[in-house]
């Protein structure tokens, strides 16, 4: 069984309860998606996984896609479509019933289900150590002139350079976020549109991954 989607993330809103409690919702269009690909233990892979690929909308042009892609979706015997996004979902067991070709529909998910979703953060520039990992500022009296200086980053004796790791500034953001313990506000299957309480990693349009959770995110 597939334990996941593929979507873009549209935008946030608001749910209104009949009480009037308001809920804030991030709106992902997920799927439909289509199964491109199957791997199994038995087989050259070593691991039983499936390729999903995201239908859009505004379908791809055939002569828009490169030979090497053209011909892994010509593997399908035409059952698929030529898709932009391509991702892979592991399995835990291989099964019979997932084939090439299967639609992926966001009727997987039901309310109040607990997921975990993966998306590219935002990206922020170069940014510096106060902004970047939350240091703290120093004295700005009596001619101090460390305010937002990173301070001490290694030893001059030994050893005289910079380790790797360090905390530093640099370019923050546009790397790839997983939240957990998120959960389903609402699932509109005629729409293909999951509304998850909370938000999400990502810029509105950006593709993300939705899966069901694994593990429970702890919660004080």
């Amino acid at each position: 069984m597939i334990n996941g989607i593929i979507g873009r993330k549209l935008g946030m809103t608001q749910l209104f309860a009949p009480d009037g409690t308001v809920t804030p919702v991030t709106v992902i269009k997920a799927g439909p998606c289509v199964v491109v690909q199957t791997k199994s233990s038995a087989g050259p892979d070593g691991y039983d996984a499936v390729q999903l690929g995201l239908v859009e909308d505004k379908p791809v042009r055939l002569k828009n896609v490169t030979k090497p892609m053209r011909g892994h979706f010509e593997k399908t015997g035409g059952g698929t479509p030529p898709t932009r996004v391509l991702k892979e979902f592991r399995l835990e067991t291989a099964t019979s019933e997932t084939g090439v070709g299967d639609k992926v529909l966001v009727d997987q998910f039901a309310d109040g289900d607990s997921i975990e979703v993966v998306g590219q953060s935002k990206g922020r520039g170069f940014a510096g150590t106060v902004k970047r990992h939350h240091f703290n500022r120093g004295p700005e009296s009596h001619g101090s002139m460390n305010v937002r200086a990173p301070g001490s980053i290694g030893a001059s004796a030994y050893p005289s350079r910079v380790v790797k790791g360090i905390r530093s500034s640099g370019h923050m953001g546009d790397e790839r976020v997983t939240i957990r313990g998120l959960t389903v506000a609402r699932v509109d299957v005629e729409n293909n549109l999951l509304m998850v309480r909370g938000a999400v990693p990502g810029a509105n349009g950006s593709v993300v991954i939705i899966k069901k959770a694994v593990r429970q995110k702890k919660r004080p």
